[in-house]
């Protein structure tokens, strides 16, 4: 019996070792793009690499928000974020609960067809996407990059139906019995208990709008709407040919300091909400 659990604390240890070896090693290009922000441009190339800088130029965080407008990007990037987070959570949510508890004809295959066009590449809708918005006029604004989310999500709706098909149909006949109607169950009963779940479609969508370059790429065309994704890629090209390389770090490191945020403050619910979703099929 000491053989086996020794055994055991020596596999618990090795695997604990694997582990913290492979976060170590998940985090070199997070600290090289920390540490690139703080160096002057011919700095970063030198080879061999020098991971800490000498000396450190903090001023290259507030050098960065004279030349680019940051704040403006970040503030239009939020905006997307915002709405567009907000429309993918609510319509989903609401079309989830439809295909989960709802009894209609065809809801199987409406619920089919949806999930089949997760095989359509963007590449596919982007030229006749780009002519529906352009004849409505919304070329140039933000209004592309949200209103589709207010729609649903098909991947979205597949997570959440899964995860809303766990909750017992006794409290939603409890609540029935009290008196309750069906959007009073459903914004009462059916969305606090999906709370993990709901964490980990907000954070998903909150990632893809932050993170999105394609579609703004696609949509803006004034410099003052750039979120921070364009704004980071048009960096690249600024003031004609020289190295703004320790900038563009810079706002990178600017752009995922929240996500990490993020990931920090919610990886307790991504967690729940990920084991628990698609146990019932």
């Amino acid at each position: 019996m000491t053989l086996f659990n020794r055994h055991s604390i020596g596999e618990r240890l090795l695997i604990h070792l694997v582990l913290i070896a492979g976060g170590l090693l998940m985090l070199v290009p997070f600290f090289w793009l920390v540490s690139s922000s703080l160096k002057a441009p011919h700095e970063i190339y030198t080879f061999p690499p020098q991971w800490i800088p000498d000396p450190v130029h903090w001023e290259n965080y507030t050098e960065v928000f004279a030349v680019v407008p940051v704040l403006g990007y970040a503030m239009n990037t939020l905006i997307v974020t915002i709405l567009g987070t907000a429309g993918i959570v609510l319509s989903s949510s609401l079309a989830a609960y439809s295909f989960a508890r709802l009894r209609f004809k065809g809801r199987d295959w409406i619920f089919g067809a949806i999930l089949a066009t997760i095989m359509l590449p963007f590449a596919v809708t982007m030229i006749p996407t780009y002519i529906l918005f352009s004849r409505l006029g919304w070329i140039g604004t933000f209004l592309p990059l949200i209103v589709p989310d207010w729609f649903g999500a098909p991947i979205t709706i597949f997570l959440l139906r899964q995860f809303f098909r766990t909750i017992p149909m006794e409290l939603e006949d409890a609540a029935r019995i009290d008196g309750a109607s069906r959007p009073r169950i459903f914004w009462s009963v059916i969305l606090p208990l999906a709370r993990p779940a709901l964490t980990v479609v907000t954070v998903l969508a909150v990632l893809q709008h932050w993170n999105d370059f394609l579609g703004p790429l696609i949509y803006l065309k004034k410099r003052e709407m750039y979120t921070l994704a364009l704004g980071l890629n048009a960096l690249q090209y600024f003031e004609g040919g020289l190295d703004w390389t320790h900038y563009v770090m810079v706002m990178a490191t600017i752009m995922i300091v929240p996500v990490i945020i993020i990931y920090f403050l919610a990886q307790r619910a991504l967690v729940e909400g990920i084991v628990l979703t698609g146990l019932k099929g």
